[in-house]
């Protein structure tokens, strides 16, 4: 894999990450208290950096050989389900995810939720809400980063791409303080799961002592080939989507945490 296609893949797949995780610090911080949504992302920083700082040197310690077997099946647990998922929204089975509805999802829950605060913060609700959103999205950056760079010898690359994607959500919802609605997130979700699902296949695969034709460039068919199968299952099931189907309707905020 080239260090371009290494960025951009973990680009994509953490400005997703970062999309979910401003919608819910935007929604604490306006609903509720800046300051201890603030004070909320800030601590989760902070575990998120110790977490990786105990764990990343670890995933090194272990054979490459087991590392890519282990790391293909995950990658392939993950990207299969983000392409599930958007199958099913392109196929207008499931609602197409919106960050407008989200974000206003976590308001009105934000607003109805009792004060208080504990210590030097004012607002424990903005400061718990702020602090699981950004913890649980940047487990799975880290998460990204760590093992696309460690398939791939080149942690800094990887850790460039999400660096990139986050600043430039972050940036960007500094500037509109909104919920960054236009993004076509549906479609990066889709993109993000064929390339997981790809790049799952292929480690798992080297893992398993499969010997790729061509090499890294086995993915310049492995990739297309899942793109055909996710775009061709999805257009057969769009075919068939019964008539009350949510398409096009706001889909409900998802779980946080968990790979959507």
């Amino acid at each position: 894999m080239s260090g371009l296609v290494l960025v951009l893949t973990v680009f994509l797949a953490c400005t997703v990450e970062a999309v979910e995780a401003l919608t819910i610090v935007l929604a604490a911080g306006t609903s509720r208290n800046w300051r201890s949504a603030l004070q909320g992302t800030a601590a989760a920083l902070l575990a998120l950096a110790v977490t990786v700082a105990a764990l990343g040197p670890a995933i090194g310690l272990i054979p490459f050989q087991a590392l890519r077997l282990v790391v293909g099946a995950l990658l392939l647990v993950f990207g299969l389900q983000w392409l599930r998922k958007a199958m099913l929204r392109a196929s207008g089975y499931k609602a197409l995810h919106d960050e407008s509805d989200a974000y206003a999802k976590e308001v009105a829950a934000a607003r109805a939720a009792a004060g208080g605060g504990r210590g030097i913060v004012t607002d424990w609700y903005a400061f718990t809400l702020s602090f699981k959103g950004v913890f649980l999205e940047g487990l799975e950056v880290a998460f990204i980063v760590v093992t696309f760079g460690n398939n791939q010898g080149s942690v800094p690359l990887a850790a460039l791409g999400a660096v990139a994607a986050v600043v430039a959500v972050t940036g960007v919802g500094i500037a509109v303080r909104a919920p960054l609605a236009r993004v076509p997130e549906n479609s990066m979700k889709f993109a993000v799961g064929i390339m997981l699902t790809a790049f799952g296949v292929f480690w798992a695969g080297e893992g398993a002592g499969v010997e790729w034709p061509g090499a890294d460039a086995a993915l310049l068919v492995l990739v297309p080939a899942i793109a055909l199968l996710g775009l061709g299952g999805a257009a057969l099931m769009r075919r068939t989507s019964p008539a009350d189907s949510p398409l096009g309707r706001p889909a409900a905020a998802p779980a946080k945490g968990t790979l959507t």
